[in-house]
C-alpha cells in the first residue's frame, strides 16, 4: 500500500473486551499522526491468541470506532485469517536455520532457567542441543545470539537489548498451534506496508523482537513511537484486566477531548466542538507528529 507521502499507519486492538480510554488514547495517536502526514491508516483485529477472544468483542471494537468517528482507509486485517502468512513466514525461517522446535514445558523452563531477563525466566535453550520429547507437538522458538538491536523511539528515545541475555529464545508458535503476537505483528505490518508503528509504551519491550524478526525475513523496519500509558490512581495501566470502563456512546466528543488533552500532541487551548467532524478536522490539522522538530 502506497500514499502521497508514503505513510501509513495502524490500530491494532485485540478483541478481548471492549475499547476503554487506553485504548482511545493509542488510536487517537496513530489516527492524527497518520493524517497529519498525508497518509494513511490501516485498522487490524490482532485476534491470533483465539483463547483471548472474546465473542464480540470486534464487532464491538469496530462500532465504537465508529461511533467515535474514526475512519480507514483499507479492508479490515484479522489475524485469524492469516495463519498462511504466517506460516511461510515460519517456513522461511525453518529454511534459513533460525528457528527450532521445542518440547520443554513451562514447569521444565522455569526448574531450568537460572537467567532472569526483562520479561522473567529466559528459556535455557535446552532443545537447541537436546533431542525433542516423541509424539508431542513442539512450538517453535527463534534462536538469538549474543547480538544487540535497538532503535531510536521517537518518544521514548534510545532502546537496545541483548537478545539472549535480555530476552532468550522466543516463541513464534506455540505447542497449541497458534502463532505468536510477535511473529504475526511482524508478518502483518510488512504486508500492509506500515512505516509508522504508534502504539503503548507496554509494547516497548516487544520492538527488538520485531525488528529481529524483520532482519531475519528481509522486511523493512517502520519507524516507531511508544506513547506513555494511562493509568488509574494507583499506577497501574488501564486495561481490561484492571476493569477500565468501556468507552461511552453518548459522550463522545468530551471524552475525545479528553484524549486530546492527554497526549499534549495540541496547542492549547484545545477549542470545545458541537460536531464530530469539526472536532476531527481540527485535530488532524493542529497534530505535532512524532519526530517533528
Amino acid at each position: 500500500m502506497t500514499t502521497a507521502t508514503g505513510v501509513v499507519g495502524r490500530f491494532a486492538p485485540s478483541p478481548t473486551g471492549p475499547l476503554h480510554f487506553g485504548s482511545l488514547v493509542a488510536a487517537v495517536a496513530s489516527y492524527c499522526d497518520a493524517k497529519s502526514r498525508g497518509g494513511q491508516w490501516l485498522l487490524r483485529i490482532e485476534d491470533v491468541d483465539l483463547t483471548r477472544r472474546v465473542s464480540g468483542a470486534s464487532e464491538d471494537i469496530i462500532s465504537t470506532l465508529q461511533t467515535y468517528g474514526f475512519q480507514w482507509d483499507s479492508e479490515i486485517v484479522y489475524q485469524s485469517q492469516r495463519d498462511a502468512l504466517y506460516q511461510q513466514a515460519l517456513d522461511t525461517l525453518i529454511a534459513s536455520d533460525s528457528v527450532y522446535p521445542c518440547t520443554c514445558s513451562r514447569k521444565e523452563i522455569a526448574d531450568s532457567s537460572t537467567l532472569q531477563g526483562i520479561e522473567g525466566a529466559i528459556y535455557p535453550g535446552t532443545c537447541r542441543t537436546h533431542a525433542i520429547k516423541p509424539n508431542v507437538t513442539p512450538a517453535w522458538r527463534m534462536k538469538t545470539s549474543h547480538v544487540q538491536i535497538g532503535f531510536k523511539d521517537l518518544i521514548q528515545g534510545p532502546v537496545a537489548h541483548w537478545m539472549d541475555t535480555d530476552i532468550g529464545d522466543f516463541v513464534l508458535k506455540r505447542a497449541d498451534d497458534l502463532f505468536s503476537y510477535q511473529l504475526a505483528v511482524t508478518v502483518d505490518d510488512a504486508a500492509q506496508g506500515i512505516t509508522h508503528v504508534v502504539r503503548g509504551a507496554d509494547l516497548l519491550h516487544s520492538t527488538p523482537r520485531q525488528l529481529c524478526l524483520q532482519r531475519a525475513l528481509g522486511f523493512t523496519t517502520p519507524l516507531y513511537a511508544h506513547i506513555p500509558l494511562v493509568t488509574h490512581a494507583d499506577g497501574q495501566k488501564l486495561s481490561k484486566q484492571t476493569l477500565a470502563h468501556p468507552l461511552p456512546a453518548d459522550n463522545v466528543i468530551p471524552t475525545l477531548l479528553h484524549a486530546f488533552q492527554f497526549l499534549r500532541r495540541f496547542p492549547e487551548p484545545i477549542p470545545v466542538f458541537q460536531r464530530l467532524p469539526d472536532c476531527w478536522d481540527w485535530a488532524i490539522r493542529h497534530w505535532c507528529p512524532y519526530g517533528a522538530a
